[in-house]
């Protein structure tokens, strides 16, 4: 064969290749019970600060060798757990830099970046774990997809709870027909608000006047990204870039891949036929306070048509008479309407019907963890639960509903809804609306 320098990556991609048919004993490579230096990824964060920061503590059994945010101060935590890491600004510098190091990536960056930074590493060959809700736009979720199947790498995004146990039995319970054919689903939740005078992030407003200085820590261009610029204002960040259309994707992408990914796995969803929205006052800079997103989803297979029903800002739909005085109606749920019965919070109304149904029959292998699906995947398992297959598909129909609720397209939607061809993405009969189904990148940024 000749000689041949291989690096870590080269021996990764090898043994998932023979994963199915050999096995290597543990004790060869390290001693008992622990897990040798050989076995761990080298990972790197992107957007460390945050939700970052935690995804890189539930994977901190690995070798954590590279950091990138261009908000250090924000990145501090993350730079002070792990002194060893490299650190960065710029994760393309990064992925230059340290390619031959790396063998998998966090992205936790605010949305607007999750796209351009998950194939930047894609491309390199590197395996993704990205933060819900995959991308900025629904273009960009189909995209993201498509690159890790053609290059083949091991993926997960962020909606850790899609391995939980309640997402199994809430399957398990619908596929035993304990409420027959569901044709209606509702979900919601508070988010943005936090109780009736608090806050997540603000929505519903405009743009600040004011151009205060931007903090030495912090690189306002690299974190402006593929968005189109605008002067530095603490209103964005951290964490209250998710109101922004420019940044963030508003309650339903912040929530939506999390309370809407057990409805998709529960029903067997694919594409919705038709979105249409009704929301609170909505301009060009913010989501609007509260909305009301409507999908309809065809038959499937031998599953009835569905029309799915999301909520947020603290509306959400009338009490069901079958839950008894006494029981919370909270301000985060689901509720799942059948032709023979209701469920809510998991379990079926009234609490009667639940005790006397017991569990369901085990159809669903259990998770070893969300976050440690997808080192099992990197290492030539199984695919992860959420790998970007499944969250593409479902990213891409959380984020129809942002469509929907666009301003420019509020007067026609007032008398039309939206119809959408999933397979070849595009609306039928708005196509002014498929503008908003991609967006422009700023120069020096691209897929």
């Amino acid at each position: 064969m000749g000689k041949k320098n291989f690096t870590r990556r080269d021996l990764i991609k090898a043994a998932g290749a023979v994963a199915a048919f050999t096995v290597v004993p543990r004790h060869v490579l390290g001693g008992a019970g622990q897990t040798p230096p050989s076995e761990k990824l080298n990972i790197a964060g992107i957007g460390v600060g945050g939700q970052g920061g935690s995804d890189l503590n539930a994977l901190s059994s690995q070798n954590i060798v590279a950091l990138c945010d261009a908000d250090w101060r924000q990145a501090g935590g993350a730079f002070k757990r792990y002194p060893n890491a490299r650190k960065y600004k710029d994760f393309r510098e990064m992925l230059d830099k340290e390619d031959k190091n790396i063998d998998a990536v966090i992205v936790a960056t605010p949305d607007h970046v999750h796209a351009v930074a998950s194939i930047a590493a894609i491309k390199r060959g590197k395996h993704v774990y990205c933060e819900k809700p995959l991308t900025h736009s629904v273009y960009e979720a189909r995209m993201v997809a498509q690159a890790a199947r053609e290059h083949k790498v091991a993926t997960q995004m962020g909606n850790q709870g899609q391995a939980g146990e309640e997402v199994r039995l809430l399957c398990e319970t619908i596929w035993d027909g304990a409420i027959g054919q569901v044709h209606e689903v509702h979900v919601w939740t508070d988010r943005p608000l936090n109780g009736i005078n608090k806050v997540y992030w603000p929505q519903g407003v405009d743009r600040p006047k004011e151009t205060p200085p931007v903090p030495e820590t912090l690189d306002w261009d690299l974190w402006l990204g593929p968005a189109p610029y605008r002067p530095y204002h603490p209103c964005y960040l951290p964490f209250v870039w998710r109101g922004w259309w420019d940044f963030g994707t508003g309650a339903l992408g912040d929530i939506g891949c999390h309370s809407l990914d057990p409805v998709f796995r529960a029903l067997k969803l694919g594409h919705p036929t038709s979105v249409e929205a009704c929301c609170t006052l909505v301009n060009n800079e913010t989501y609007p306070v509260a909305s009301r997103v409507t999908y309809e989803f065809p038959a499937r297979e031998d599953l009835a048509p569905v029309r799915l029903h999301w909520y947020d800002g603290g509306m959400k739909p009338p009490r069901p008479p079958e839950l008894e005085d006494g029981r919370r109606w909270d301000t985060n749920g689901a509720l799942y309407i059948g032709e023979k019965g209701k469920i809510y919070g998991g379990r079926l109304l009234p609490e009667s019907r639940q005790k006397e149904y017991g569990k369901p029959p085990q159809k669903l292998e259990r998770s070893p963890g969300h976050h440690q699906e997808w080192v099992n995947a990197c290492k030539g398992g199984k695919p992860a639960g959420s790998n970007f297959d499944h969250a593409g598909l479902l990213a891409q129909v959380v984020l129809l509903g942002n469509v929907a609720l666009r301003p420019q397209l509020r007067e026609k939607l007032t008398r039309a809804r939206l119809q959408w061809d999933g397979v070849n993405m595009k609306f039928t009969n708005m196509p002014e609306a498929n503008e908003f189904l991609r967006r422009e990148y700023r120069a020096g940024w691209t897929l």
